[in-house]
């Protein structure tokens, strides 16, 4: 049961990132890669507020598998992220990679203390 719901979670989560993707491009289509950073900071707070909700207040670990690995991990994609930053190359690749890093260990910081204060 746990396997078809992260598979479920998964598709639902690669789903929601295109509709996110396109709408932040639509909105602010000269912004630097926004839409990846958008997903995956957001992605990380999903996931550090699941593994507080696990590690603090003792919620199913099947919710981490099923939220955190399926439907995060249909969500968001570090693997876009360093694709842009190469093609940004020059002096933007660096920021937004840095960036990206400090957005997604604060967001998933600010979710485990979230977790921890539920």
């Amino acid at each position: 049961m746990t396997v078809a719901a992260l598979i479920i979670a998964g598709g639902i989560g690669a789903v929601l990132r295109y509709a996110i993707d396109d709408a932040v491009r639509r909105r602010w289509p000269m912004a630097f890669p926004g839409p990846t950073f958008v997903v995956n900071v957001t992605g990380s707070l999903v996931i550090g507020l699941v593994a507080g909700l696990v590690l603090y207040r003792a919620a199913s670990p099947e919710w981490q598998a099923v939220i955190g690995t399926g439907f995060c991990g249909g969500y968001t994609t570090f693997s876009t992220s360093v694709v842009e930053t190469v093609r940004l190359g020059g002096r933007r690749g660096p920021v937004y990679a840095g960036l990206t890093f400090a957005g997604s260990v604060g967001a998933c910081a600010v979710g485990l203390a979230i977790g921890w204060a539920l």
